[in-house]
Parts: C-alpha cells; sequence; structure tokens
C-alpha cells in the first residue's frame, strides 16, 4: 500500500487525538493517541459502542489487569470502526461517493495514488474493476499510539491497597501491553526519553520483531531532540533486538506539550545532522540488532531494515513542509497545534476552541504548572488554571487527584504523590510555614507559588473529550488544560479538514495573519528567550555546572545562526522574497546573542571575584 499524505497528526494532549483515528484514519491519514489514560478510554469506548452499535461490556478497575485490557478493547474499536468507515468509502459509487471523493481530494496533486487513480478511471469504466482497484490500493492511516516514557507508576492491588503489584503493573508496563495485545499493525511512539525497564518488557511481545521480510507488525518509534540520542537509544533497543522503525525529530521549544529543551541545538542543524548520518544510523544500529536476534534464536531479516525519520515543532506553511521533506530527506511532518483548531480532526470543547482562536504571542507561553517539573506550554486563562486559582484562594490549594497518573513524587510517604495534588501541596507548605522566618517575604512568596503553581493536567488535558461527547465528568469537573505551541498565535479561525490540508499542501491558506516569522527563525528567538531566563535565575555564586551549561548553550546558538545564514544564501527554490527578512532576523538575532554572552561574562567574571 503506498502512503499517501506526507504529514501526520501528532498526540495533544490526553484527549484532544484520543478518538482523531476514528475521524481521519479513514481518508489515509496517520494520527497518534495517548493512551495512559485507561478511566477516559473506557468512557470513549463506551460511548462509541452506543453511538456505532457495537456491543460493550465494561472493564471494571477492579478487574485484573483491568488497565491493559481497557487500552487493548479501545484500540480495537478503532480500528474496527476506522475499517468500517474505509470499506464504506472502497464501495461507494464514483458518483455518488462524496467520502471517495473527499479521500482523493484531501490527497496533495504530486501523489502518486491519485494520479494512478485519474490515470485508471479514465481507461477503466467498470464498477467492478474500480471497486477491485479501490479495495488493493486504498489504505487507512495509521492509528499509533504514544506513551510518555516517564509515566510508569508503581500501582497497588484494588483487595489491598497495601501490596504493590509487580512491576508489569506499573503505568507504562500495562499501557504497553494493552497496545501489544491489540489487533492494531502501527506504530508505539515512546518519548520524554529513555526508560530502560520499559524498553526491555518490549521482549516480551513477538509483534515488536521483524520477520523473514523485515515486515513488524507493531513498529517502535522514538522521539528524539539530536542525533545523539537516536544512536544510543536505536542501539539500547538494538541489544534487545527490537529495531526502531522510526525517529521523530520534534522541537525543543517550538512544540506544544511538555518543552524539552535541548542545549541550545536548533533544529535545523540536528535536521542537517540526520541528514548526513542517516546511512551510518542504520548500518550501525543494524549491526547490533542482527547480533541480538541470533542470540535470541530470533528470524533474521533476508535485507537491511530501512528506517524513517520524521519531524515536527512549528511547521506552518506548504513551503516549510516542502523544504522539511526536500532539503533534509523527511518522511512525514507533524502538524499538531493548527489541528486544535479542526473539529473534523480533534476533540476540542467550544469555550477553548474560542480561546484558541483569540489567542496571540503574549497568550501562549512556557509555564511551570506541569507536576513533571518540566516546562509545559500553557494558554493562558485555560478554566483549568482558573479553577486552581479558585481553590488556592479559598485557601485549600491543590488538586482532589482522582487518577494520579502524575503522583510520581515519594518525598512523604512510600506511596508516590502528584505535586499537584492537594495532599501533597499541604505538607510542602506546612514545610514551608516552619521555616518562614528564616528566609525573606520575596523567598517566601517564590517558593510558595512554585508549591501552588502546579496544575492536575492528567485530569484537565482529557476534559474536552468528555465535554464534547457530553459523558459524565462528576469526578474530572469542568476545568480544562491545553498545551498548544508557539505557532497557535498565527492560527485565529476554526477551520475544515479539507482547508487544513489544503493549508499543508499550498491549495489555499487558512493564515490570516501574515506576520508569522519562518520555523526556524521562531524556534531560534524562543531559545534566546529560554537562554536569557537561564541567565536570569543564576546568581554570582553559580557552579561549574551552571557555568558549562550557559558557555555551551551559547555556543551551539552561535553555530546554529550560522548554519542558517549559509543555508538561506544557498537555497534557491524555498522561500521566495522571505530570505532577506530571515537573513535580517538572523542577523539581529546574532546581535542579541552577543549581549547575552556579555551578561554570562560578568557572571564568570563575578563568580571569580566571589571565589577570591
Amino acid at each position: 500500500m503506498k502512503k499517501g499524505h506526507s504529514f501526520h497528526i501528532p498526540v495533544m494532549g490526553i484527549g484532544f487525538t484520543i478518538d482523531t483515528p476514528i475521524k481521519v484514519a479513514q481518508y489515509g491519514i496517520d494520527s497518534v493517541i495517548f493512551i495512559s489514560d485507561d478511566i477516559l478510554l473506557e468512557k470513549m469506548r463506551k460511548m462509541y459502542s452506543s453511538k456505532f452499535k457495537l456491543p460493550y461490556i465494561e472493564i471494571g478497575e477492579k478487574e485484573e489487569d483491568s488497565r491493559a485490557k481497557r487500552i487493548t478493547s479501545y484500540l480495537n474499536l478503532m480500528k474496527e470502526v476506522a475499517e468500517n468507515k474505509l470499506e464504506n468509502i472502497k464501495n461507494a459509487s464514483i458518483e455518488k461517493g462524496n467520502e471517495l471523493k473527499k479521500y482523493f481530494s484531501l490527497l496533495p496533486d504530486t501523489s502518486r495514488l491519485k494520479q494512478e487513480f485519474i490515470k485508471f478511471t479514465e481507461k477503466i469504466t467498470d464498477v467492478t474493476e474500480v471497486k477491485k482497484w479501490l479495495n488493493d490500493n486504498l489504505s487507512l492511516g495509521d492509528i499509533n499510539v504514544n506513551i510518555m516514557t516517564k509515566l510508569d507508576k508503581v500501582n497497588y492491588n484494588p483487595h489491598n491497597k497495601k501490596e504493590a503489584l509487580s512491576v508489569e503493573f506499573n503505568d507504562a508496563h500495562a499501557a504497553l501491553r494493552g497496545y501489544a495485545n491489540s489487533d492494531l499493525s502501527s506504530s508505539m511512539v515512546f518519548s520524554a526519553g529513555m526508560n530502560p525497564r520499559l524498553f526491555a518488557y518490549l521482549e516480551q511481545f513477538n509483534d515488536f520483531y521483524p520477520n523473514l521480510n523485515g515486515e513488524i507488525k507493531k513498529k517502535v518509534v522514538i522521539k528524539v531532540s539530536d542525533y545523539r540520542s537516536a544512536l544510543i537509544q536505536g542501539k539500547f533497543l538494538a541489544k534487545k533486538g527490537i529495531w526502531v522503525s522510526e525517529y521523530r525529530i520534534e522541537s525543543g521549544l517550538n512544540c506544544g506539550g511538555h518543552a524539552f529543551a535541548t542545549e541550545g541545538f536548533l533544529m535545523g542543524p540536528i535536521l542537517e545532522e540526520f541528514k548526513t548520518n542517516r546511512k551510518e544510523l542504520v548500518e550501525s544500529v543494524y549491526s547490533v540488532l542482527v547480533k541480538a536476534l541470533e542470540t535470541k534464536g530470533k528470524v533474521i531479516p533476508t535485507e537491511t531494515l530501512s528506517i524513517r525519520v520524521t519531524a515536527q515543532g512549528g511547521v506552518g506553511t506548504a513551503d516549510e513542509q516542502r523544504f522539511l521533506i526536500n532539503n533534509y530527506g523527511i518522511d512525514s511532518v507533524g502538524w499538531g497545534s493548527p489541528f486544535l483548531l479542526v473539529p473534523e480532526a480533534t476533540t476540542v470543547d467550544e469555550k477553548t476552541l474560542q480561546q484558541l482562536e483569540q489567542a496571540k504571542e503574549k497568550d501562549l507561553f512556557l509555564s511551570n504548572i506541569s507536576p513533571l517539573g518540566v516546562p509545559f506550554n500553557n494558554l493562558r486563562g485555560n478554566t483549568k488554571d482558573l479553577e486552581k486559582a479558585a481553590f488556592a484562594d479559598k485557601g485549600r490549594p491543590g488538586s482532589s487527584c482522582p487518577k494520579k497518573f502524575l503522583a510520581l513524587d515519594g518525598e512523604f510517604s512510600e506511596k508516590t504523590l502528584c505535586t499537584a495534588s492537594r495532599q501533597y501541596q499541604h505538607l510542602k507548605i506546612k514545610q514551608l510555614e516552619a521555616k518562614k522566618d528564616e528566609i525573606s517575604e520575596g523567598d517566601y512568596q517564590k517558593q510558595y507559588s512554585n508549591i501552588t503553581d502546579k496544575s492536575c493536567i492528567c485530569v484537565g488535558l482529557g476534559t474536552s473529550a468528555l465535554m464534547v461527547n457530553e459523558i459524565d465528568r462528576k469526578v474530572e469537573g469542568d476545568g480544562v488544560s491545553i498545551c498548544p505551541g508557539p505557532n497557535m498565535a498565527y492560527y485565529s479561525k476554526k477551520t475544515s479538514l479539507s482547508d487544513m490540508v489544503g493549508h499543508i499542501y499550498g491549495k489555499n491558506n487558512v493564515m490570516e495573519r501574515t506576520d508569522r516569522p519562518n520555523m526556524f527563525v521562531k524556534e531560534l528567538g524562543l531559545y534566546l528567550d529560554y537562554l536569557k531566563s537561564k541567565i536570569n535565575e543564576t546568581t554570582s555564586d553559580m557552579n561549574r555546572k551552571q557555568e558549562k551549561y550557559l558557555v555551551n548553550f551559547s555556543k551551539n546558538l552561535e553555530n546554529g545562526i550560522e548554519y542558517y545564514r549559509t543555508m538561506f544564501s544557498n537555497v534557491k527554490s524555498s522561500f521566495g522574497e522571505a530570505k532577506e527578512s530571515i537573513q535580517t532576523e538572523l542577523n539581529k538575532a546574532f546581535v542579541e546573542l552577543g549581549t547575552l554572552n556579555t551578561d554570562i561574562e560578568h557572571l564568570i567574571l563575578n563568580k571569580v571575584k566571589v571565589s577570591k
């Protein structure tokens, strides 16, 4: 089957893409869903079973291995619904098949699949032959799943709350098993870095191993922010006989959700390194894989396995889409935040949709609200943050923590707590009160804010799906968290699926603003702001580690700017008249970096004076 599309819809939050495959897979569009919230998945399965008249037997929380079973059942339901929708498209008459027309109208004009269909139907008019061609050539978009590797909390026996269950019942392990036991043939996307124990668990499931022809039913995709990370993780998994089929490069800061900033490494140079070393990556990792498969007595493919390299984070124009594919050999480009304004593809409640439509740069910011302690992209004024503030104003900061997926902190008890929970924040504030006389009022307020700023995002990021589908949310409430990337500022209206896909392929333009910076320039600006914030956080008594971090960060940004200056000078067929303004912005960035370097030098000099 030929891939018709050169873009994919990445995972967004917990609930915003929870049913995206049911909405778009029948058009051959790949998407990713977050599978770690089995409570939400079970509610969605009940709703969709009723909608499509499919059998439903509830899987209760106290049932053995309920988490994995719920995940498996929901994934199988999505596959069944998506396949039925695709069958209806294939069986529709050419004249009256609006969905069939939509399938092909969404494809770019350069698509081989589209061109072959046009040629075929010009020659063949026999309905039976046409349907056979459709059956042989139309494919379902991949229903891919995502697990954040760090979300691997220990769970307890539902019948004996003091008895910790074995590691395979940890959150991420159970989610992996839920996917492994499903009927899907797609990809597991791992994000947030390595979890050696979780990666080792892949070895237990045959679907992750290649057959003689090199086919893998369930592929592994890892999100990476640099080449070195890809090589390390690729070899680590290869030693276990597991092939990484795709390396998904995501911008450190110009993306949605959690922001895993690199040490000043920019998207362009990272993509260039993958382009240069792609062959080496395949060969070096494959040699490790073959040895592992031999040791395990597994089948060794007759030919070297291939990889896909994909990219996402801040892409916003057809020109940028084409450039990533043509210049860097990217196999698919992820378009995330813009799809939050496409109800045909994602699930966002009406109030939040309106906030997204009105959002400008100042409304989209890196926040401290994530219990994971990682910078988190946030939308100013979202209803979950308003709810959090209201609780704090009443003297009851924190959440009731109904789901506990982010309960990972073990400071106060053997049973870990979420730092956004009311229980944790009460204990932490009590701890802070005990030393109130020893610190300044300013320090006290700063520490108090750091404690109470944490938000219950594991609930808030899934609430929209419940609201839109009118599903009971007595436990969850109405507070919505949402995590769009900075690129959201340049999209200001609700958009149809056809128009958004047309925008991606350059058939039309859904952006009303004309001042959007190039994706590379935007990311550079975000990194300069990030470096500035790190400098401001650093005091005169900074340690060697902090000094090294700031110096390396700055040097990597300088190298990145130089790379872009050369690259944009040499580009002939992309970015047109914008190249001159891009070079101007790069020059401004270089001057700004010079000022920041001066600030870093002052910090180093002050450190030397203090040490003397």
